[in-house]
């Protein structure tokens, strides 16, 4: 231990050049290491070892009793005894953040409910970068759900804002689309639903004393029917989803967009979606404009469909794992909006077995910026 090495190195050199220079007031530096690396009860130990080295100089040098060697005695051990009380209320703010992380990270967790691996005919990857330090989620939100009828449906939506103070609006969103996925037969009824929910609930839930700007959330919901290759699409000002087939990406623009959810009296629903085909082996890309906006050092934004139709054909995962790598290196390492995808491929028939149309465990992890 070098706190320890320093005590015997300062003993003895003191000892061995006698009284003229006084080394024993450097023995305080062997607590303070300690302090740096070790807990309370390692420094109080290596403050003691110090001090009995002071002490041992001091007989040797004159005594005890010398004026010189007591007042030495009394500044370590003050110190030595600042350097524990410091370690230890350092120590018990530590054991108290992680008690709060931990509680945070499974209230997150809980309202980020992981979507299934594998959902019906679908296979599904996902990533939610939160831009917030030490969150794991914020204003972007996703979901995956059965309906009553042989269907999945997905929402990825983006509240305005970012960071910890958008989660309650993406909470009511998520809480009212799960709900609502197993009830409504179709996908204007379950937007509709969603959007009288919010409408119900944004006043509670939004941060309105910190944001006093409006409140509302972009939002792509979309049907997957598990028999032929029929999907569906209403999107609610959200940027629009890709669709991978082959080496081609297309931009699935709405021919009938729908205003974001949350502004409720200023505006009317679409009653219409927008169909699409998903055939077996395409692939869908949903993510929030936190991607797309993202800038690189110099202030270019990131071209998400360019750098998708470059990658070369890959699974869902593989395709994330690009996307993710990509973007950070384009921005620097640096996120400063929450960023989502989630990637849904119709699995080739080969690959469909009937047990794997439920709703199995398993999900990437969550990642910060």
């Amino acid at each position: 231990m070098i706190a320890l090495a320093l005590i015997v190195a300062i003993t003895v050199t003191d000892i061995g050049i006698g009284t003229t220079v006084h080394l024993g007031p450097l023995l305080v530096i062997a607590p303070t290491l300690t302090a740096s690396f070790a807990g309370p009860r390692l420094t109080a130990l290596v403050g003691a070892l110090a001090q009995a080295a002071l002490v041992i100089i001091s007989v040797l040098h004159g005594g005890l009793t010398t004026t010189n060697h007591v007042a030495q005695l009394i500044a370590l051990a003050v110190l030595s005894a600042l350097v524990v009380l410091i370690t230890y209320m350092r120590e018990r703010r530590a054991r108290e953040l992680s008690r709060v992380r931990s509680v945070a990270e499974t209230a997150q967790r809980i309202l980020l409910r992981p979507p299934p691996r594998r959902i019906g005919p679908l296979r599904v990857a996902w990533l939610y970068l939160a831009a917030e330090d030490e969150a794991q989620i914020g204003g972007d939100l996703l979901a995956v759900a059965r309906a009553a009828h042989p269907c999945t449906r997905i929402l990825i939506g983006d509240v305005r804002g970012h960071g910890l103070a958008s989660i309650g609006e993406a909470s009511v969103v998520m809480g009212a689309f799960r709900e609502g996925a197993h009830r409504y037969a179709s996908l204007p009824e379950l937007v509709s639903a969603v959007e009288e929910s919010v409408c119900r609930n944004l006043d509670e839930v939004a941060a309105t004393v910190h944001d006093v700007g409006e409140h509302f959330i972009t939002a792509v919901m979309i049907d997957i029917h598990d028999q032929g290759p029929r999907a569906e699409m209403l999107n609610c000002g959200h940027p629009p989803p890709l669709l991978i087939r082959g080496d081609q990406v297309t931009v699935l623009n709405s021919r009938r967009p729908a205003p974001p959810l949350g502004l409720c009296a200023l505006c009317t629903r679409n009653d219409r979606t927008d169909p699409f085909t998903l055939e077996p082996g395409d692939m869908l890309l949903l993510y929030t404009d936190g991607v797309i906006e993202a800038r690189s050092p110099t202030g270019a934004f990131y071209p998400l469909a360019e750098r998708v139709a470059a990658f070369p054909s890959s699974g869902p995962d593989a395709l994330l794992h690009r996307i993710h790598r990509d973007l950070l290196a384009h921005t620097g390492e640096q996120l400063t909006d929450d960023a989502a995808f989630l990637i849904i491929e119709r699995a080739p028939a080969h690959l469909h077995r009937p047990h794997l149309m439920t709703h199995a465990g398993g999900s990437p992890p969550f990642t910060t910026g």
